[in-house]
């Protein structure tokens, strides 16, 4: 009975460390960027730039699920769907946000809380970012180079995060 449970238990791990296909927002990188988030709250960043990264974890997150629901439910599924999925995980996670008072209401930006702030800018530049990488792939027919979505979704956050940094020291 052993050597069932092993070989079942060896099947599954040797499925699990062999994705049958790498997709553009993999649940690993959704892990690591959330592992990351973690960690830029007990390092001491500030709540709006820490709002950008969990903005485009929710994107990502958004972009999984919906990539996986489409793959499965292929006559059900459109484009629309997808943005609905995105809206619906940004705005519960925002709710339970307030809800478990995991936002700290000392200073604002344009009338928003900071980690709130962040939160959506991070979203609309990570989905704007996202729709242009497509429009370029669908354009050129391929991707220009390799890594394409990641270099965009990364280095869009990267500047949204300078820029984020720049106006919290320098302007507000």
């Amino acid at each position: 009975m052993w050597i069932i449970s092993f070989i079942l238990l060896s099947l599954l791990v040797v499925r699990l460390l062999t994705p049958p296909l790498a997709l553009a927002h993999c649940p690993l990188c959704v892990a690591g960027a959330a592992a990351g988030i973690t960690l830029t709250r007990w390092v001491g960043v500030d709540d709006s730039i820490t709002g950008v990264w969990i903005g485009a974890l929710l994107g990502a997150t958004a972009f999984w699920l919906s990539n996986s629901l489409g793959r499965k439910n292929r006559i059900f599924f459109n484009r629309h769907i997808g943005l609905f999925v995105y809206i619906l995980i940004f705005a519960s996670t925002l709710w339970s946000f307030y809800k478990f008072n995991l936002i700290i209401r000392m200073d604002s930006i344009f009338g928003f809380d900071k980690l709130t702030f962040g939160m959506i800018l991070g979203s609309v530049v990570f989905y704007l970012v996202d729709v242009l990488n497509i429009f370029i792939k669908k354009k050129n027919g391929k991707r220009l180079f390799p890594y394409q979505s990641m270099v965009f979704s990364l280095g869009s956050m990267i500047i949204t995060s300078i820029a984020v940094y720049v106006l919290i020291n320098y302007y507000i």
